[in-house]
């Protein structure tokens, strides 16, 4: 039996436009599962879901496994697979993607009976025709979990930075399948904002995109860095890579995908976490957002949507069912509880959608640069409350409150060191604003 909730985003003019996400929960998977790798595929008229290994609701280090299913979007319904084929046995953290109708699952990490964690550099085949699995691929050069995967041109696999054993890599490996070959792509920055573990991204034509993760240093701190690298169509293996910080780039174990032209990122956290969903830095439990990103190239902004699908974190793939419909299987929801949910997310239009929640030339601010205060004008929206967040340019939190219906609002930035900061604002309905500040 399903259950639906569709919500309706009927927004005021010229502060919120109008816009509509539907979401719904379709048939569960037969156990609860997170850290899975997910992916479908289309054969003729059917299309099927995918979901290889992850993690069981124990959250403990035996609970990783390599059970594998199938769900059938026509009849609704799953069924068990032959485990993946890893004679290390379970692992999570690996992922899925779907190139000519073969599926391809890459990297993950085993754990060890004391929780020690081992990179696999496998790459295991499915057929989806014959419903089972091919002699694994050639083996990735260098180990990977927590990767970015993406796929370019329904040819080429990217593998893109990821955790290997010891530490974060810059390596971007790029598997053929049709010779059955890695090659080394140019690596991304060698800095810790470019080699993340749990970051996510896509491919939009000739361009990759990937956005959060966590840094090697340190408690494995998030990142607020958004990356592009602009793949050569003449020779594949060469990337131009580029990068900058921002607030909303923030993000761990993200489902990516796509909407027509725009990069999406659905779901995750905003700080960093081990397999049990415990913070790295021992803050305590991590719980999930309600949020889509996205990332338009036209406009070169990011930009997000809150409180319009339910919250859920710990993803390793999105299936993309097309027509701005998506799958997400397992997962995981608050206070560490492992699902079994199917959820499907069905979007019609974000023409309107990330609008910010005034334009430039609404939202004043001035002085900037500023020796210590900010003035916020406000005059020109109309009557609202709304929350704020100044953030440093890596995207940590300094200082939050409320605003109730302001026409002029000051911002202090005393006793914080000369440098440049962000601003967010954030409306009741989930839309908001960035700005950055500059202090000299």
């Amino acid at each position: 039996m399903r259950l639906k909730n569709t919500m309706l985003l009927l927004l005021c003019t010229n502060f919120l436009q109008a816009q509509s996400i539907t979401w719904e929960y379709l048939s569960p998977l037969p156990e609860k599962v997170t850290n899975n790798a997910v992916t479908c595929v289309t054969l003729g008229d059917e299309t099927y879901l995918y979901s290889f290994a992850g993690i069981d609701t124990t959250l403990e280090c035996s609970g990783d496994h390599l059970r594998s299913y199938r769900y059938s979007l026509s009849t609704d319904n799953w069924e068990v697979l032959p485990d993946l084929p890893d004679p290390n046995g379970g692992k999570i953290a690996t992922a899925a993607s779907t190139i000519k109708d073969k599926v391809y699952v890459v990297g993950g990490y085993h754990l060890a009976p004391d929780c020690g964690e081992v990179s696999s550099n496998r790459i295991h085949v499915f057929d989806p025709l014959t419903n089972g699995y091919l002699a694994d691929g050639a083996n990735l050069p260098v180990a990977i979990d927590d990767q970015v995967q993406a796929v370019w041109r329904d040819s080429l696999l990217y593998v893109i930075t990821g955790w290997s054993n010891t530490t974060n890599v810059s390596n971007v490996q790029v598997y053929n399948p049709s010779t059955d070959l890695w090659q080394q792509a140019t690596p991304v920055g060698s800095s810790t904002v470019w080699r993340v573990f749990g970051g996510s991204g896509t491919i939009i034509g000739d361009t990759i995109y990937y956005a959060g993760g966590a840094r090697s240093s340190g408690s494995f701190s998030a990142t607020s860095f958004f990356r592009k690298g602009y793949i050569n169509p003449e020779n594949p293996y060469e990337i131009t890579w580029e990068g900058y910080a921002d607030p909303l780039a923030l993000g761990y174990r993200m489902g990516a995908a796509t909407f027509g032209d725009q990069a999406l990122w659905i779901g995750g956290a905003d700080d960093t976490y081990n397999f049990d969903a415990i913070a790295y830095n021992g803050s305590g439990i991590i719980n999930p957002l309600d949020r889509i990103g996205v990332y338009d190239p036209m406009t070169g902004e990011l930009s997000e949507i809150l409180g319009f699908i339910p919250a859920i974190m710990d993803l390793r793939g999105v299936a993309e069912l097309g027509n701005g419909q998506y799958l997400i299987a397992g997962g995981m929801l608050a206070d560490q509880e492992v699902t079994n949910q199917l959820l499907k997310v069905t979007i019609n239009d974000l023409t309107n959608a990330t609008m910010p929640f005034a334009g430039d030339s609404e939202l004043k601010y001035y002085p900037n640069p500023t020796r210590e205060v900010v003035t916020f004008d406000f005059s020109k929206l109309p009557p609202t409350s709304f929350s704020w967040s100044l953030l440093d340019i890596q995207g940590r939190v300094l200082r939050t409150g409320q605003l109730s219906t302001p026409q002029f609002w000051k911002l202090s930035l005393d006793g914080l060191p000369n440098g440049g900061y962000w601003v967010k604002f954030q409306a009741p309905n989930g839309n908001g604003q960035v700005v950055g500040v500059q202090k000299n």
